[in-house]
């Protein structure tokens, strides 16, 4: 197995978790072994260090004062969101004295690279897994603004995506509604579907709320899906978004249809995008903290970096989000 082994090294540069593979150890204990951190016992530290030796183990060289950020260069609909995220990231890259690396893409190649180059990592919106593992590989921290797959051992910060779904939801119960329609497209956003699960959590404890989760393809065909599902319910007088850009679409749509908002029925949206108060009427929506979301992203990788004491457990920080009331909200109609 060693000769196996020490070939495969010869081939591929040595990680940590080549490292944790040889010697059974978690991926964590082999970090706070090599980095000189307590946690570890004296036989546990002196095992991973005989064993970096042996297979040539070297970090890969960084600048320590070097971050990269990796957007998912297909998430047209959070493009402002993302702009908001590296906006607070380029506030706190400059307070700690960061230099900033940022790319748009999915390509795995560039994403090693990245990985190579910088000293952190901050990844926002959808990536393959398959290279995200190999990220995960890799000897610097990683912090992920998206959906984590269960116990992934890995930094996250985020949104407060189910808290909004149950806020959302007590507010549209509190203005009388009780004919609700959730809308949303690619049901592969994560964070799409926890809103739905706050809002249902929500509805399903009020009697006599009936809740329904219409499925258009990015609003593209909003009308037909509302068509069929007006044709087998009650006409429902509240839509919760996923998104801003699905609630313009339901705003048009409703209107087209002689529907008067907020009279006859009201919308929110989710995002807080500019366009949210360029229509008439302005839209009530979710705002998602972007910039705080950076920051504070910013800061755990500074962390990772720099404190030899910060927990080794993988942390959740969740950003919390705000409604924000305007003129497409109103009463339930009687």
């Amino acid at each position: 197995m060693h000769g196996e082994l020490s070939e495969r090294c010869d081939v591929a540069r040595v990680t940590i978790q080549t490292i944790a593979e040889e010697t059974g150890l978690s991926k964590f204990a082999v970090s706070r072994a090599l980095s000189g951190k307590s946690g570890v016992s004296e036989a546990t530290r002196l095992k991973v260090a005989e064993t970096a030796d042996r297979l040539g183990y070297r970090k890969a060289p960084a600048s320590s004062k070097l971050l990269g950020v990796v957007f998912d260069d297909n998430d047209v609909a959070n493009t402002e969101l993302h702009m908001q995220i590296q906006n607070g990231v380029q506030r706190e890259a400059q307070i700690l004295g960061y230099a900033l690396r940022i790319r748009s893409t999915r390509n795995g190649i560039e994403l090693k690279a990245m990985a190579e180059e910088c000293s952190g990592l901050l990844i926002v919106g959808l990536h393959s897994q398959e290279n995200l593992k190999r990220l995960h590989h890799a000897d610097i921290p990683i912090v992920r603004n998206s959906w984590l797959e269960p116990l992934e051992p890995v930094d996250q910060v985020g949104a407060t995506d189910h808290e909004a779904g149950s806020a959302v939801g007590r507010f549209l119960l509190k203005l009388g509604h009780r004919r609700i329609v959730y809308v949303h497209g690619d049901p592969r956003y994560r964070g799409r579907m926890e809103r739905l699960y706050g809002l249902r959590e929500v509805c399903e404890r009020e009697p006599g709320v009936v809740l329904h989760d219409l499925i258009p393809e990015e609003g593209r065909d909003f009308g037909e899906a509302f068509d069929r599902l007006a044709a087998t319910i009650e006409k429902p007088t509240a839509f919760f978004c996923a998104h801003d850009g699905l609630a313009l679409t339901v705003i048009s749509e409703l209107l087209a249809r002689g529907y008067r908002i907020p009279r006859d029925a009201s919308v929110v949206g989710f995002g807080d995008y500019s366009a949210a108060q360029q229509i008439l009427p302005q839209l009530t929506t979710v705002k998602v903290p972007g910039v705080d979301i950076g920051r504070m992203a910013t800061r755990v990788l500074h962390q990772r970096i720099t404190n030899q004491d910060f927990p080794d457990c993988p942390l959740r920080l969740h950003v919390p989000c705000r409604i924000i009331e305007r003129q497409s909200t109103g009463p339930a109609p009687a």
